[in-house]
């Protein structure tokens, strides 16, 4: 990720590390993913996949990929454990995410956006209207599908591997 300039690749550094370090955000390891995975490490996984792709590209609003990135799955609920949210939960978390983001961060209009069509086709009335939210909503199929794919076994190391690899934005 060299391709950016010095000063606009530090500020990013500096929301990267204020949302990993937030105590609201920490909670989000307490919240299952897929396998091997919590809402912690998934959500930047997808941050970090987004900004090198969007990085690639030029032209994007970096600040709100990652922001919106970090806060797509900030629902703070185990679906699996609460029957009554476990049937619908794909359709609705994004709205859930997007008002606990509003509600915790402030977050503008545009992340909201991001945040809310994430999970489109699934949330069909959510569709991504900008190259942001389209960016999102495939960084974070890509990283769920590679969850996916890995074995349940060995989850406590690989957990220690995707933490040290998500503790900086830029490495």
């Amino acid at each position: 990720m060299k391709e950016l300039d010095a000063k606009i690749q530090k500020e990013l550094e500096e929301i990267y590390q204020q949302f990993f370090f937030n105590p609201l955000i920490q909670k989000m390891k307490e919240i299952p993913m897929h396998r091997g995975s919590n809402c912690f490490i998934h959500s930047f996984k997808v941050a970090k996949f987004a900004m090198r792709k969007a990085i690639k590209r030029k032209n994007y609003h970096l600040k709100a990929i990652l922001i919106a990135s970090i806060l797509h799955d900030y629902y703070l609920y185990d679906w699996r454990s609460d029957r009554s949210k476990k049937k619908k939960h794909g359709r609705r978390h994004p709205f859930i995410a997007e008002a606990n983001a509003r509600r915790d961060f402030h977050i503008d209009s545009e992340v909201s956006d991001i945040i809310k069509s994430h999970m489109w086709p699934l949330t069909i009335k959510s569709f991504p209207k900008t190259k942001e939210a389209k960016l999102v909503n495939h960084a974070d199929n890509v990283i769920a599908t590679r969850e996916f794919a890995t074995s349940k076994a060995f989850k406590k190391k690989r957990e220690q591997r995707y933490l040290k690899f998500i503790e900086k934005l830029f490495d």
